[in-house]
């Protein structure tokens, strides 16, 4: 590949990315006019349409996606390359992007931050809260904290942060008013507030420990969230049941904002997992934090 190729496929990836001419200019420190004559450069030696454009918008070609999502990985490792030749110099530095679950904040990822943060003072750390899939390869970040379910097989993953103890709680005012509670069956009787994964409407389960394994006993939704902090609140004004997270509640139960009803009978849930591409060829910022994380007990 010739010298200007590759500078033509970062200048390419840099749109995909973007999402633009304009902002991949910025990004690149070239002028909007020099990324655009690269890409229409580039387009016209391969004889193929990357890019759809509209005065507003662009959008990949089936042939553009297949080139970006091959092509990001390699630009992707020759950046870390860079980056790791001058971190061998001045210590880790530069940006190291997560994304997880808002639930994993206060379980540990809050203190697994602070604690690595101080290590490599160097380094910043950024967190992307939200709760899909994601894709490693074109989704913008260097490690993804999910459930094991929402892992990407072709990626690498160890479990982090503790077992996750979940309560069953609700108000007492919601309580006093509401069908008695004895039984994890019992729970269909009544309203939940209950947590839903971001924009696919999929209700996360309320598992239960029975004789024969753990099962699911859902109650009628009233109230719908993606945010745990907003589900503890409904629970507390009275709204209905809410199966969250105990270590969340454990200063309204202590105060009685909250009480907890079929105690012992919640399913723990599994461990976190840290989810990340490749075990060669790291970037030394993920490296470091994938062996940070491996060294600690919960």
């Amino acid at each position: 590949m010739r010298r200007n190729e590759l500078s033509d496929v970062a200048i390419f990836v840099a749109v995909a990315q973007e999402g633009g001419f304009r902002a991949a200019a910025d990004k690149l420190g070239l002028g909007a006019g020099t990324v655009s004559e690269a890409v229409q450069r580039f387009e016209d030696r391969l004889g193929v349409r990357l890019l759809e454009r509209t005065t507003r918008a662009i959008a990949l070609t089936k042939a553009g996606e297949t080139l970006y999502r091959r092509s990001l990985p390699a630009i992707r490792e020759l950046e870390s390359a860079l980056g790791d030749v001058h971190s061998t110099e001045t210590g880790l530095a530069g940006l190291l992007r997560i994304t997880a679950p808002i639930g994993a904040s206060r379980l540990f990822l809050d203190e697994l931050n602070a604690a690595f943060a101080k290590r490599h003072p160097g380094l910043v750390i950024e967190v992307l809260y939200d709760e899909e899939k994601v894709d490693l390869v074109t989704g913008g970040a260097d490690l993804a904290i999910r459930a094991e379910t929402l892992l990407d097989p072709d990626t690498y993953a160890f479990a982090v942060g503790p077992v996750q103890q979940m309560a069953l709680v609700a108000s007492g005012e919601y309580l006093e008013k509401a069908p008695p509670i004895e039984t994890p069956e019992d729970v269909a009787a009544h309203a939940g507030v209950c947590f839903a994964f971001d924009r696919s409407g999929t209700l996360a389960p309320w598992v239960f420990a029975g004789p024969d394994g753990p099962y699911s006993v859902m109650p009628t939704p009233r109230v719908i969230a993606n945010d745990v902090g907003s589900i503890a609140a409904s629970a507390r004004s009275g709204l209905g049941l809410a199966y969250i997270y105990r270590h969340l509640v454990r200063e309204h139960l202590q105060s009685g904002a909250l009480v907890e009803v079929l105690k012992g009978q919640t399913e723990a849930l599994p461990r976190f997992s840290l989810n990340y591409l490749s075990k060669r060829n790291m970037p030394a910022r993920v490296r470091a934090y994938v062996d940070f994380a491996r060294e600690q007990t919960w």
